[in-house]
């Protein structure tokens, strides 16, 4: 037996154990299932307003949920996790669709370094890491530009929602004219507001939902001097006239520490890509210089804990350049 082979069968006994432990542990237990069977009684016998409007909002979100999305719910153990991050991106996309965009990523690549000459192993790991950071990233660089929108925009909302409540609006009226007047993603956000609003929800817990979905500091702020001035009273237009100039200054900063940050940036970006640009170099110059290294076991697990050791690098560096305001 070759060792590309053992290799290969390890591999697959270690990942089928992965396999069953998720799918041990990523069941209900009874707790859980006992939680929902008294959740469902208080609903079916309950006469207040509240409960039964959470109970329709939970059979409208299980009505967006796809066979994917089912297909997939008993293999996920945070499957609330992942949908509130797909949320956040602001695009229709289930937990079944991101699953098997997943699954389908990590064959095609892994068939496509096959095809390239690599070892098998050596082709499924490559195939695996980029199937699965690939989708990752996809979904990270889609909420931080989603999230960089809102902040950019949010300032003007609150100014907008100053001069309403000055104008003699009250907040849900001025929210309204938020929605519609400011473009892109906070306009959808507080459309968003309105119509929790409207189907029985109140201001506190649609604003703390859309709080909760966001996870920005500036729209918990925002919530949070909403629920002290209603619980203190004094001039919400003027506070909120504040809490504008404050995140308009919040804002400012954070630019002002990305440019002083940005040669830093660069630095580590140039440092972690020369080794894979010289290794390129060298293997399109002689092939079979740096031929062992996809053929020689030893080559190959030296190269992965030296990736593995550059990745710890590139964590640090990113940390040490990340400052939070």
């Amino acid at each position: 037996m070759s060792l590309d082979v053992l290799i290969l069968i390890v591999a697959g006994g270690i990942f089928a154990t992965l396999a069953l432990l998720i799918l041990a542990f990523s069941g209900d237990g009874g707790k859980k299932k006992a939680a929902k069977r008294l959740s469902a009684v208080r609903e079916r016998h309950s006469d207040s307003a509240e409960v039964k409007t959470q109970a329709q909002m939970r059979k409208i979100v299980a009505a967006r949920e796809t066979k994917l999305d089912s297909m997939f719910s008993g293999v996920l153990p945070n499957k609330e996790v992942l949908r509130i991050r797909l949320a956040k991106t602001g695009k229709k996309w289930g937990v079944g669709q991101y699953m098997l965009a997943n699954l389908l990523l990590v064959g095609l690549l892994a068939g496509v370094f096959s095809m390239l000459g690599l070892p098998g192993m050596l082709a499924l790991l490559l195939g695996i890491a980029l199937g699965l950071f690939i989708p990752h990233f996809t979904v990270g660089f889609l909420i931080s530009r989603r999230t960089n929108d809102f902040t950019t925009r949010f300032p003007d909302a609150i100014e907008l929602l100053t001069r309403g409540l000055r104008s003699g609006l009250p907040i849900g009226e001025s929210v309204i004219v938020v929605g519609r007047e400011i473009p892109g993603v906070v306009g959808e956000e507080f459309r968003a507001v309105s119509d929790k609003v409207r189907i029985g929800r109140t201001m506190d817990q649609a604003l703390q939902e859309t709080a909760n979905r966001i996870g920005t500091p500036e729209f918990q702020f925002f919530v949070i001097t909403l629920n002290i001035q209603r619980e203190t009273g004094g001039n919400l237009a003027e506070t909120l006239n504040n809490l504008a100039d404050v995140l308009r200054k919040r804002q400012q900063m954070k630019l002002k520490i990305k440019a002083m940050s940005s040669e830093s940036k660069a630095s580590a970006y140039i440092v972690g890509s020369l080794p894979f640009i010289v290794f390129g170099l060298i293997h399109t110059m002689d092939p079979t210089y740096t031929g062992g290294f996809f053929e020689d076991s030893r080559l190959i697990i030296a190269g992965i804990f030296g990736l593995i050791w550059m990745s710890i690098g590139a964590f640090i560096m990113a940390k040490m350049v990340s400052f939070e305001i």
